[in-house]
């Protein structure tokens, strides 16, 4: 009886052994291994064997990216303005024995750097800066963090700040500001509108009289090439009248007398103001001679074509 309770025993102790020396460490994550209390290596995810009663699981560390709220923290900028900041960091573990050796609680420590940095790259800058320079505040102190927390075996990944709050005074402050400025660029518009439509006016105004000038040039040209052949016109018929007076026509004269007395009664007679014409006896005497006329012209321009 004695001896088969002492086989049970070392049956359940070679269980127990086999078993504490078998680990299995889950995807994500690495076990760290101590041999009585020293690091020895890190168990990857899969089936490990270590040494039972010697060896043992020092710490278990998330190799997974990780992310890390900032709390609310009030900041001073350069130009002595108090705002409420918060952020968030993502960072991963790429050395799990520096991550569990190098640094006691590894997340309090990667929030107080990030916090402080917050401060610090923040309380370097105006506001107006910080509200409008997000990604360069970002990188900088992504390249801050990042670098201190380099020693403990992890990467910060990105470090985004979620919210700035200014005070509310200064919020109003800025909310007229920007009223202002936008009241100033819709006058500035009109007042560019006004230019316009005045300049445009102009070169419409300029054009036209361009035109009207160029109008009038071209009339002007056309009545002076008028006046120039009527005159030609002229020229010729007093031209063959004399011809015909030193061919020994006499009646040639008298043709060219009617016809400038023909000619002002013409004119006399159209003339808008003219409501009664009173012929004078000689006029009678020159109106019952137009048959001669006629006869006179006949003459002096058949000879013309003989």
């Amino acid at each position: 009886m004695g001896a088969l309770i002492v086989i049970v025993f070392l049956v359940l102790l070679v269980l127990v052994t086999l078993l504490a020396g078998v680990k299995s460490v889950p995807q994500g994550y690495e076990w760290t291994q101590e041999r009585f209390g020293k690091y020895q290596r890190s168990l990857r995810p899969g089936l490990n064997l270590i040494i039972p009663y010697i060896d043992r699981i020092g710490r278990r560390v998330n190799m997974m990216e990780q992310v890390l709220d900032v709390p609310s923290q009030e900041v001073i900028t350069r130009d002595n303005a108090l705002i409420t900041v918060d952020g968030v960091v993502f960072y991963q573990v790429l050395d799990s024995a520096k991550a569990s050796y190098e640094v006691r609680n590894l997340e309090q420590a990667t929030l107080n750097l990030t916090m402080t940095n917050i401060r610090t790259v923040m309380g370097s800058m105006d506001l107006d800066d910080l509200l409008s320079n997000r990604d360069s505040i970002n990188a900088r102190l992504l390249a801050v963090v990042d670098e201190a927390t380099e020693p403990w075996g992890v990467k910060v990944t990105r470090i985004e700040v979620k919210d700035i709050k200014p005070p509310a005074d200064l919020v109003a402050s800025m909310g007229r500001q920007m009223k202002a400025e936008r009241e100033k660029r819709a006058n500035i518009l009109d007042a560019e509108g006004f230019r316009q439509a005045a300049i445009l006016k102009a070169e419409g105004e300029k054009q036209a009289e361009i035109l009207n000038a160029e109008g009038r040039r071209q009339a002007a040209f056309l009545e002076a090439e008028a006046r120039e052949r009527e005159a030609a016109a002229e020229a010729e018929a007093t031209r063959l009248v004399s011809e015909a007076i030193a061919g020994g026509n006499a009646q040639a004269i008298n043709y060219f007398i009617a016809q400038r007395y023909v000619d002002a009664l013409r004119d006399v007679a159209t003339a808008p103001n003219q409501k009664t014409l009173i012929l004078p006896i000689e006029a009678t005497s020159i109106l019952g001679s137009l048959q001669g006329i006629a006869e006179v012209a006949k003459e002096a321009f058949g000879g013309r074509k003989g």
